[in-house]
């Protein structure tokens, strides 16, 4: 998906209002990502530690970024949690386009799942 600035925003500004209504909550990039990795882990809502939270945040990043080819799944441990191997090393992005590939590979993610169109 090769979508400019303002197409971005707009189809972003529509998924994050469509998952704010189904989860009465206020998401950013951060808590989309949160949401993902739940999903992705499979082991259903429930109470995270901090350490946890960020190990969903890093498993929901992996997840968008494999089919980019910077990931490759390798398995999940005993708990369940999914790794992933480095596949080829992310090129240097600035903070803009940094958060333009995680907004993109989320709506991507979504539309693939069937969530958003």
């Amino acid at each position: 998906m090769d979508l400019d600035v303002k197409e971005l925003e707009k189809r972003w500004k529509g998924l994050v209002l469509q998952l704010n209504q189904t989860f009465d909550a206020d998401l950013d990039v951060q808590g989309v990502l949160f949401l993902i990795g739940i999903q992705i882990l499979g082991q259903g809502p429930k109470k995270f530690k901090k350490d946890d939270k960020l190990a969903l945040m890093h498993i929901a990043i992996c997840s968008l970024l494999e089919p980019y080819g910077y990931y490759e799944f390798k398995g999940a441990d005993a708990d369940g949690y999914p790794h992933w191997d480095v596949k080829e090393s992310l090129p240097f992005l600035n903070s803009g386009q940094q958060l333009a590939l995680m907004k993109t590979s989320i709506i991507e993610y979504f539309e693939k799942e069937g969530l958003f169109v």
